[in-house]
């Protein structure tokens, strides 16, 4: 029997730059090698700057999305303010810990900056590495 993380699979990945970051999922909802839709969503935008990207079962991609909808719209009411990347991340882990027993099958990516923890440096270029000289012909 196949792991439910794997049933629906999918990929998303997250990298950081100065003062930015990049998320990119694959689209594909399907079941092994029968594919449903090229169009299903797993990156959703909770503010300005913050983003979650879910893998996994398809069903559960849905609800816990929905789920932090939910209580990110709580956070702004109670707060009256976005939540930082940090916030977001605290939220995600104690929502999918209170599911402990009856888990949600997700892979939970956040990307997002933060304003207090954005640099004021430039940052020094990467020196480029010198190739190694090129080997001699063989001679006979």
């Amino acid at each position: 029997m196949s792991s439910p993380f794997s049933i629906n699979g999918g990929a998303a990945v997250a990298m950081t730059g100065k003062d930015c970051v990049a998320i990119a999922c694959d689209l594909r909802l399907g079941l092994q090698s029968l594919t449903l839709s090229n169009n299903f969503p797993k990156i959703f935008q909770y503010s300005p700057s913050t983003f979650l990207g879910l893998t996994g079962l398809a069903t559960d991609i849905s609800t816990v999305a929905d789920t932090l909808r939910y209580r990110v719209n709580m956070y702004r009411l109670r707060e009256e303010r976005s939540p930082s990347p940090r916030t977001l991340a605290n939220l995600i882990s104690s929502s999918l810990y209170e599911k402990r027993f009856g888990p949600w099958f997700v892979s939970p990516v956040i990307a997002g900056l933060d304003e207090k923890y954005v640099s004021d440096t430039p940052t020094h270029p990467r020196q480029p590495t010198p190739l190694p000289p090129a080997p001699e012909p063989l001679t006979s």
